[in-house]
């Protein structure tokens, strides 16, 4: 059964005009997975023609502020666009149930007047929060998803995801440094997206709020040599600090590949990946 990954965004803290903030798309045999809520994420699965309210569910990488920048706009959107009362799933590490209680909270006039103006929409959004830390989640519907912990320290759990699906699997890494918890989550899986920074360009930028993105940050090597050890079959980078280039893709796939021998997929939003 055929996994669909969809790189919705593949841009960094930093804002960019061409590049939404990270977000990754899973699509499999009638079911929709959004992975991180990024800057403008709604507008790019519009793209794919994918609704808030088709989402099975929603998971978090990790609590940055650029993984969950629009997570208050999915929210909204489901509740409103969603005509029988149907909860939105949000899966994430310990710390997810704090945070949406205050998006919620932040919500609370705009809940109010749309409560007071639309007759047929008599509930609050309805919002199921299930937060995990490692193994299989419980989640009707076909695809198999597994939770691993990851290390980006000193942001505290964080976790990657596995889908698995009719005997194809893809891992989406989130944000982190080579551990063995990501290599036993990657194990044999058919593809691996994994966020990604050229610690070689940064390193030489004098500015320390810079410099210390390097120690919880993956460079494209580090995500080779992971997908190496795993025995991964493709490897798609996302999550490009700095942005790429104007035809310099080659130079990541080329870094990649001094650590990886299988595929690498490197691409701009809406860039597609298809594992069967």
């Amino acid at each position: 059964m055929t996994i669909t990954v969809t790189l919705l965004g593949t841009g960094s803290p930093i804002p960019a005009p061409d590049r939404a903030g990270p977000s990754t798309l899973i699509s499999t045999e009638g079911e929709h997975f959004l992975v991180d809520a990024g800057r403008g994420v709604l507008m790019r699965m519009a793209a794919v023609g994918v609704g808030a309210p088709q989402l099975s569910a929603v998971l978090l990488t990790h609590l940055h502020s650029d993984h969950i920048t629009d997570l208050n706009d999915v929210i909204t959107t489901r509740w409103v666009m969603t005509f029988e009362p149907t909860p939105l799933t949000i899966i994430g590490p310990v710390g997810t149930q704090h945070v949406v209680d205050h998006l919620l909270a932040s919500l609370g006039p705009d809940i109010a007047y749309r409560l007071a103006h639309h007759d047929d929409l008599n509930h609050e959004p309805m919002v199921r929060v299930i937060e995990v830390e490692s193994g299989e989640i419980a989640l009707p519907g076909p695809t198999v998803i597994t939770a691993g912990q990851t290390d980006h320290k000193p942001v505290e759990p964080s976790i990657g995801y596995r889908f698995e699906l009719g005997g194809n699997s893809v891992v989406v890494a989130g944000d982190t440094v080579p551990c063995d918890s990501l290599d036993a989550l990657c194990t044999g899986a058919d593809a691996l997206v994994h966020t990604v920074i050229r610690k070689d360009i940064i390193a030489n930028v004098p500015m320390q709020r810079l410099l210390d993105t390097l120690d919880y940050h993956s460079s494209p090597q580090e995500a080779g040599a992971t997908a190496q050890r795993a025995g991964v079959t493709t490897l798609v980078l996302t999550h490009y600090v700095p942005a790429i280039a104007p035809g310099g893709e080659h130079e990541w796939v080329d870094l990649a590949a001094t650590e990886f021998g299988g595929q690498i997929e490197v691409g701009d939003d809406l860039h597609t990946v298809t594992v069967e």
